[in-house]
């Protein structure tokens, strides 16, 4: 039986064509046959240009971009997806909508984590926004893998030279492993590429260890972690918590009053959410 995904990016991926095809051939190798992953980014005009950092880098606006995150999420139930995965780094609203949801929430971040537990002692994580440093070492906490985490550092280059390598990658690829080796140094048994372009750069060209410390394809892990999830569902009705502040669904009315509310309601499609 297929499963459906739908992956939901931080970068309106119209505006980067070179990493949007990067991307589905990714996805092509590492998803199963019969698994579709249906590739959506932000709205339009989102962002003032293509580059999405200058916003991700405050915490109140990406707390304010989030809001897409979680109707898209909407969206994805209602249209009858069998997974949402919120396919950036720093996981916007990523507890918030899965309070929301009754079919898995699958967060990037959180799948490459919980995957580098399985392949070594510790992790570390390289990133080109230098501001998610702080980020993801709360993200790690608040997943509760505090301890296995080494560090999170800047890896020496940014998003520009990260879409212009997917033409010629040679020199950024070097660059990457001087920076894992710096990581290494400092504890870590498996490197976490941060952001997505930057995965899907490296995996794209094979890169996947650095002097026998393995380079986790963090996004093959998000896409496995969301099989498994649909695959456990179907195989036992395995679901996600629905009591307590942080898990408990609210009315789907309720949901789309708030939206109509705020003014948000066109991210919304009509119809019952359920």
């Amino acid at each position: 039986m297929s499963i459906r995904i739908w992956h939901q990016s931080f970068t309106v991926l119209s505006d980067l064509g070179a990493y949007d095809e990067a991307l589905r051939a990714h996805f092509r190798r590492v998803a199963r046959p019969d698994t579709e992953i249906h590739m959506h980014g932000m709205r339009p005009g989102t962002y003032r240009n293509h580059y999405p950092g200058d916003d991700i880098k405050y915490s109140a606006l990406q707390y304010l971009h989030g809001l897409q995150f979680m109707a898209a999420g909407i969206n994805a139930q209602h249209q009858g997806f069998d997974a949402y995965a919120i396919s950036t780094l720093p996981e916007p609203a990523l507890k918030e909508t899965r309070s929301l949801l009754d079919i898995p929430v699958v967060g990037y971040g959180e799948s490459a984590m919980l995957t580098a537990c399985m392949l070594g002692r510790t992790f570390g994580v390289l990133v080109f926004i230098d501001e998610l440093a702080e980020q993801v070492t709360e993200n790690a906490a608040r997943h509760g893998l505090a301890g296995r985490l080494t560090e999170v550092r800047h890896v020496g280059f940014r998003f520009a030279d990260v879409l212009a390598g997917f033409t010629d990658p040679a020199e950024l690829i070097e660059r990457f492993r001087s920076a894992a080796r710096g990581l290494i140094a400092s504890g870590a048994e498996v490197i976490i590429p941060g952001e997505a372009p930057l995965n899907v750069l490296l995996a794209t060209h094979g890169i996947n260890e650095v002097d026998g410390v393995p380079v986790l394809d963090s996004l093959g892990a998000w896409v496995k972690q969301a099989e498994s999830m649909v695959d456990l569902r179907r195989a036992n009705g395995t679901r996600t918590c629905n009591r307590g502040y942080f898990s408990a669904q609210p009315e789907p009315e309720r949901v789309r009053e708030i939206f109509d509310f705020y003014g948000l309601g066109s991210f919304i499609q009509a119809g019952d959410q359920a």
